[in-house]
């Protein structure tokens, strides 16, 4: 009698999550028209998104810079224009700017963490309400609720203390994000109860299971909302503005909006402070860059 043995399946690679979302746009990574019309829709959005970049950054460094004649390189290099900066305090302006956005975010993603976790893993009466609630902050603009906040920040509610002036009274309002909420809640729901159920099993606490479990499955999405967090933050103008008390509790913001009305500073001036601000928003992105890609994919490549 013989015995025939039945060679094991050779497994087939799983494609990644990046091809998968090339796939499901049409791409092709074979020469060919897509990748002929890749190559050009590259070129094309990095024309339109970068040559502004590029005309801030060589009108910061040109002696005479003119809002109207926009050119890749300086013509004649300078480094007067970061000085008369200087003289004007935006280096200052954007100290306060990296203390309010830090230590915004640094709440806002502690709130957005503790609150997704209660919405999404726990169960309890007018859940339902509370979410419905978080969105509905996402639908008021920042004109609607800004009487109303600069009558809390100088007069808070059973403290009777006034915030204005004060780096907290920039930090405090954007600490609760509704977006970020969602963003977190909607990640942490994906995470398959099992796993919670085998901690539990081997007696995890609470917070052990967040900060050791769920948090560290939860980076792509602590990518987004760490970027969109951060740009939400640095681009506040209208909070800043009303809870300033003397021109130097402004952030670079509001700074470079004042500056733009004085007619004794030139357009250089302005755009090298435009420069100041757009490095740190560039920088945050870099640093996570590959976990916001990652968190995109995942959603759109799920299943």
């Amino acid at each position: 009698m013989t015995h025939t043995v039945s060679r094991p399946k050779a497994r087939t690679a799983k494609p990644s999550a990046g091809a998968r979302f090339d796939t499901a746009l049409g791409w092709s990574p074979r020469l060919g028209p897509n990748m002929v019309l890749r190559i050009l829709l590259c070129v094309l959005v990095f024309c339109i998104f970068a040559l502004p970049f590029v005309a801030i950054i060589s009108g910061a460094f040109d002696r005479n810079s003119s809002p109207t004649d926009i050119s890749l390189l300086p013509k004649s290099f300078t480094l007067r224009n970061f000085e008369a900066a200087t003289q004007q305090g935006l280096w200052g302006y954007l100290l306060n700017s990296l203390v309010v956005a830090g230590g915004g975010l640094l709440l806002q993603m502690t709130v957005s963490v503790f609150a997704a976790y209660s919405l999404s893993r726990k169960k309890f009466r007018g859940q339902a309400v509370v979410l419905l609630l978080v969105l509905l902050t996402m639908m008021l603009p920042e004109e609607i609720i800004g009487i109303p906040l600069s009558l809390v920040l100088g007069d808070l509610p059973l403290l009777g203390i006034s915030l204005r002036g004060s780096v907290l009274a920039v930090i405090l309002p954007v600490g609760i994000w509704g977006f970020s909420i969602f963003i977190m809640s909607e990640f942490m729901k994906e995470i398959p109860g099992e796993i919670e159920e085998a901690a539990r099993l081997d007696g995890v606490g609470e917070f052990r299971m967040l900060f050791t479990i769920i948090l560290p499955l939860c980076k792509p999405a602590l990518g987004v909302i760490g970027i969109f967090g951060f740009m939400m933050v640095w681009d506040q103008y209208l909070l800043p503005l009303i809870a300033a008390n003397d021109p130097s509790d402004y952030t670079l913001t509001v700074a470079l909006s004042v500056l733009r009305n004085d007619t004794t500073v030139g357009p250089g001036v302005l755009l090298a402070g435009a420069l100041m601000a757009m490095i740190p928003s560039l920088l945050v992105y870099l640093f996570l860059q590959r976990s916001m890609i990652r968190g995109i994919t995942s959603g759109a490549t799920k299943g």
